[in-house]
């Protein structure tokens, strides 16, 4: 090759590289922009569907959760329509959102996964929802660890169902959490020891900024991306769960 042309094969190679110097980085951004939009969606349709299926559990009361047992609540969990073959032992958990009880109201949802046992499930069952009451302070703190597990590190027991359930047998009375599964359209409460809960933070990070331990800490509301149905799940809490010296004093008034 002579001196002219390999001459143009350096210039066209300069060419070459220049352009995709100029078009990579944008191109990646543009990706990485997508991406980000992607899991505020995701996280937006979790948020609505963990509020349908709340709000289908307690819209019949004589077979939804005990009204004393929500206003006692420190943090409420749904894991909606989570498939079986999911849920197993090595399978990537079901999908689902905590909202904890701060002096302002119940906050944004934060994003976990639950896996590793079979328990929940009827026979036959597409899907199931899962429903866990958290009753304690140290049981929300366990939310704070890269995973937890029911039983193991929190007393867990199947909660009573119903408006005139009783929720003071020792099971309940010991149990810092409660647990309830509904497939089929049968709601019921079900222990889910050995189940274990751990953070979805790829979710918390893009539509907070925060990992869920750092969500979970904060009493204030963070501010999400504007995204509307983010407070879908909170927003149907609020409805059934009031506050306990709220229902103190509507106890007081039917008095």
């Amino acid at each position: 090759m002579n001196h002219k042309n390999w001459r143009q094969v350096s210039v066209f190679a300069a060419a070459l590289a220049a352009i995709a110097l100029a078009f990579t980085p944008a191109s990646r951004s543009a990706q990485s922009d997508d991406e980000q939009a992607d899991k505020v969606n995701n996280a937006a349709e979790q948020s609505v569907k963990a509020a349908k299926a709340f709000d289908a559990i307690m819209q019949a009361p004589d077979n939804a959760i005990p009204q004393d047992l929500l206003a006692r609540a420190k943090a409420i969990a749904v894991f909606p329509q989570v498939i079986k073959a999911a849920f197993l032992v090595g399978g990537e958990g079901g999908r689902g959102v905590v909202s904890r009880r701060t002096e302002n109201g119940w906050s944004d949802p934060v994003y976990f996964r639950a896996g590793g046992a079979s328990v929940g499930f009827q026979w036959g069952a597409s899907a199931t929802d899962f429903v866990l009451l958290f009753m304690t302070d140290d049981s929300v703190a366990g939310l704070m660890k890269d995973k937890f597990e029911l039983g193991a590190e929190a007393a867990v027991a199947g909660g009573p169902v119903g408006r005139n359930a009783s929720a003071g047998t020792d099971a309940t009375m010991h149990a810092e959490i409660l647990s309830y599964s509904r497939s089929r359209g049968v709601f019921a409460g079900v222990n889910l020891k050995g189940v274990i809960v751990r953070p979805e933070d790829d979710l918390n990070r893009a539509v907070y900024g925060k990992r869920a331990r750092s969500l979970l800490r904060d009493d204030s509301n963070p501010e999400a991306k504007p995204q509307a149905d983010i407070p879908a799940f909170p927003e149907a809490i609020s409805k059934y769960a009031s506050k306990p010296d709220d229902q103190d004093d509507q106890s007081s008034d039917q008095q």
